[in-house]
């Protein structure tokens, strides 16, 4: 049990650091021919696209996808840790 909690900890800790790259790369340019923004939007957005359906609009333009998201890996990474 314990590798599989690794395991999934390490995968939820790098997709929290890709969608800190995505949002840095929001504030910087949303260049999409850079390799990098392109990688981390590929990985994050099927994570990202659900919460911010689900999450109102008039938010004042403000995306809160990300940090709810990042919050939902870090509740499993508790979790997981707890159990392995």
């Amino acid at each position: 049990m314990g590798v599989f909690a690794a395991l999934i900890s390490t995968v939820c800790y790098a997709l929290v650091i890709l969608i800190f790259v995505r949002v840095a790369f929001s504030w910087i340019s949303r260049d999409f021919t850079n390799p990098i923004y392109r990688f981390s939007f590929q990985l994050t957005e099927p994570l990202l696209r659900p919460v911010r359906n689900l999450l109102p609009g008039g938010m004042g333009g403000l995306d809160f996808s990300p940090m709810v998201v990042s919050f939902g890996l870090l509740i499993i990474v508790s979790f997981v840790n707890r159990l392995g």
